[in-house]
């Protein structure tokens, strides 16, 4: 496990390699993002940025989503994984927003878990992007980064990597630090193709250093 002197230098390293990473999901407002982040559930940003492209233009407030057949929604949404299931959801917490929220969407992590289809890594983003409170949404690459880096054990659950994170990194560097790690592991160290050979932080990384010496022998 990294000390953390080291983490601090792979929070440092991070800085420099991706000063300006943020949310990369189009979005006009914190219900755009709500929503966005609700389809962006086992899918890529960049087939969400898609197909919001136009459902943005057609749908503005949580009334817009009502106002049409579950069909027709399951329609504007079809290329995305899941559809189905994530179109009842959007009418769901469309109807929730209205009904409890004065159609607003809630600024608390507490109060979006309530919502339909929005889970913890959901509220996570939506909480900290739009409404700037400190948060650390553990997703896949966040997850794989913080574990082959070894600021988190391999065993961890979710759960356990967000905590541990929340523990080791301070509070004010949480949001940045959060999309730092997702633009590190989807431009550098790739599930798949994780790029060792040229990676600054491999002499701490445990991971790096089997790969470099698995592809050796």
């Amino acid at each position: 496990m990294l000390t953390k002197t080291q983490i601090r230098y792979v929070l440092d390293t991070i800085t420099e390699m991706f000063p300006d990473a943020e949310c990369e999901l189009n979005h006009r407002n914190a219900f755009d993002l709500l929503i966005a982040v609700v389809l962006s559930a086992q899918c890529t940003d960049a087939l969400v940025n898609k197909v919001t492209e136009d459902l943005f233009k057609k749908y503005h407030t949580p009334e817009d989503y009502l106002n049409v057949s579950l069909e027709e929604l399951q329609q504007d949404i079809k290329s995305i994984g899941l559809y189905r299931n994530k179109s009842k959801n959007i009418q769901k917490l469309a109807r929730t927003l209205i009904e409890e929220h004065n159609g607003e969407v809630p600024p608390t992590k507490a109060e979006l878990e309530k919502l339909a289809g929005v889970g913890r890594k959901t509220a996570n983003v939506v909480a900290s992007v739009a409404f700037n409170e400190p948060a650390i949404a553990v997703d896949t690459h966040v997850e794989r980064v913080s574990k082959r880096l070894g600021i988190c054990r391999w065993k961890d659950s979710v759960l356990e990597v967000e905590k541990t994170l929340m523990r080791k990194i301070p509070m004010d560097e949480w949001s940045d630090t959060h999309h730092r790690l997702i633009f590190f592991g989807r431009y550098h160290c790739k599930a798949k193709t994780p790029q060792c050979e040229i990676c600054p932080l491999l002499d701490i990384c445990r991971e790096g250093k089997k790969r470099m010496k698995n592809s050796m022998s």
